[in-house]
């Protein structure tokens, strides 16, 4: 009971050390309710000073609440500080540039920001209101900004919120120039972070420079360059944001390069920190797209578009064969029809994607003669991909994530994604056929390569650490009664590991993002005879054992 009591001092202590140095009242008033009801509250109260938010390449993301352990405003005037004080040590020049979404604290985190850069003396520069990631990344490149700022948790649930950091030209290099950090920025930024001190000492200015509409403008004049004109337009789209900051900028684009305008969910069409409709915000999740797909079918549309709510990826749902029913393609799937559409125009460069992405792109770029790269996951590292010799053309991950214009977003864009796939669905329905038709000819030159996630959400971070060393320590000789021709763990470069077999791959690693452990499955299965329904038929049952096999070698 003593070392018990002793704990609760200690972590009491450092509660009211913090409150004496938080700028926010609310934060101040939610600490202090739960200081007063210690101790019942000392295993809450423990977890948000359990340590910091740790600073890496995805930024900070976390729940809203009071304490280091948090997204508030004392972590983001402590992260914007430590941000600030980097990019001067590393002698970068320009202004900061900031984007913000329509999440609870967004904006007032966005303008915290600017705060801290124009009291330490650099300008900034804020978006004029809660817009797209793939706008900030635009304009980090556009305003010729030292690093942006875009504060957002992407599909996160709605008690999150996130803070990620892209660099300019100047120290992200060409291939960064727009794009997010990667090491060792991260763990510089996160010395700096930690060497801020007392916030009470850090200097505040004022708000910075509103941005007018003209940046948006532009980001969408050159959004359409992904779609040529003189193309087929005749094509009916029924679209959600997802309660996010999609609609206006999505449907703006579609406008100026010449497509119907889309149908919008009316009970998702505005931006909404709840998330009323959905469990979570992210289009992978089950029933996210249910409303979406209702509309098509009540508007006989052709092709269903989502967006997550920060409008960096884009997931599309078809109507199944028959015309009964919808399907959402998987990341995958849209990954391969974008690259071969631009394959298909003549774009040459490097194609690249990630290792738990499907390796049917790499079977493409060989058979045509293109450079094909593969990196670890996140768009950080794609876009990272191309050199002199053969610049980045085309990325994608799984996670629908498309980078179909380097040049214009060197990040993932669900705007220019959706044109994209618009386009191409506009292009085959003029000449009577579907994607899902593109699919099956893909299917008979390359086989069928059926993709699936085995994904586990836990309460406790341990039991991905414990699956994680049961399949190092017990790795599987034989997958499907194929043997395991491969076994590779990338540790300490990352913590993955990736089994092979003639026919079928697996790769397990945790999310980078969420509290998640994801095995990603892949099995290859030739077409015979023109039958690719058999095909596909075969390799959904093989996965499906495929998904048995991994959880019980995982023990999850």
């Amino acid at each position: 009971m003593a070392a018990e009591t002793t704990d609760i001092d200690t972590i009491r202590e450092q509660a009211q050390r913090w409150l004496a140095d938080d700028p926010d009242p609310a934060d101040q008033a939610e600490l202090r309710a739960v200081l007063d009801r210690l101790p019942d509250s000392a295993a809450e109260l423990a977890d948000r000073f359990a340590g910091p938010l740790t600073f890496g390449t995805a930024g900070l993301r976390g729940p809203l609440r009071a304490g280091p352990n948090g997204m508030n405003l004392a972590v983001v005037t402590q992260a914007a500080a430590g941000l600030v004080a980097w990019l001067a040590a590393e002698g970068g020049t320009g202004p900061l540039v900031i984007g913000y979404d329509a999440r609870r604290g967004s904006r007032a985190f966005a303008e915290q920001t600017a705060r801290v850069a124009t009291g330490a003396g650099r300008p900034a520069l804020l978006l004029p209101r809660p817009l797209p990631t793939p706008v900030l990344a635009y304009a980090v490149r556009r305003l010729g900004a030292v690093a942006g700022v875009m504060v957002t948790a992407s599909h996160n649930p709605p008690q999150d919120n996130g803070y990620k950091v892209y660099l300019g030209a100047e120290l992200g290099g060409d291939s960064g120039a727009g794009a997010q950090i990667v090491p060792p920025a991260d763990t510089g930024i996160e010395a700096a972070i930690r060497a801020v001190g007392l916030l009470t000492r850090v200097p505040l200015g004022p708000a910075g420079q509103v941005l007018g509409d003209d940046l948006v403008a532009a980001y969408v004049a050159r959004a359409v360059q992904v779609a040529p004109p003189g193309g087929p337009r005749d094509l009916t789209v029924a679209y959600t944001p997802l309660h996010g900051v999609g609609a206006t900028v999505l449907t703006a684009a579609f406008a100026s390069a010449g497509f119907p305008t889309p149908g919008v969910v009316p009970e998702q069409a505005e931006p909404d920190a709840e998330f009323p409709t959905v469990s979570f915000p992210n289009p992978e999740e089950p029933g996210a797209m249910d409303l979406l797909v209702a509309l098509a079918d009540t508007t006989g549309a052709d092709l269903a578009i989502a967006n997550d709510p920060d409008a960096d990826r884009c997931a599309v749902a078809v109507r199944c064969a028959g015309g009964s029913g919808w399907r959402m393609l998987r990341g995958d799937e849209v990954g391969v029809l974008l690259a071969d559409h631009l394959m298909r125009r003549g774009v040459t460069g490097l194609y690249a994607t990630t290792i738990v992405s499907s390796s049917l792109l790499r079977a493409m770029c060989a058979a045509r003669n293109l450079p094909y790269g593969e990196t670890l996951t996140g768009f950080k590292w794609i876009v990272r991909a191309g050199d002199g010799s053969a610049p980045l053309v085309f990325g994608y991950e799984e996670a629908l994530g498309y980078c179909v214009a380097p040049d214009h977003v060197r990040d993932k864009d669900g705007i220019t994604a959706a044109l994209t796939v618009a386009e191409l669905a506009a292009d085959l329905r003029a000449q009577g056929r579907t994607l899902t038709d593109r699919l099956d000819e893909l299917a008979t030159e390359f086989g069928v390569h059926h993709t699936d996630q085995l994904s586990v959400r836990v309460d406790d971070l341990r039991l991905i650490a414990d699956a994680m060393a049961r399949i190092r320590a017990a790795t599987p000789i034989t997958l499907l009664g194929a043997p395991v021709t491969e076994a590779q763990d990338l540790l300490p470069e990352a913590d993955v590991v990736i089994l092979r077999t003639g026919a079928a791959r697996v790769v397990i690693r945790p999310s980078g993002t969420e509290p998640k452990l994801k095995a990603y499955l892949e099995v290859v299965e030739q077409v015979a005879d023109g039958d690719v329904a058999a095909a596909r038929t075969r390799a959904e049952g093989a996965v499906g054992e495929l998904r048995l096999e991994v959880a019980r070698a995982l023990g999850m």
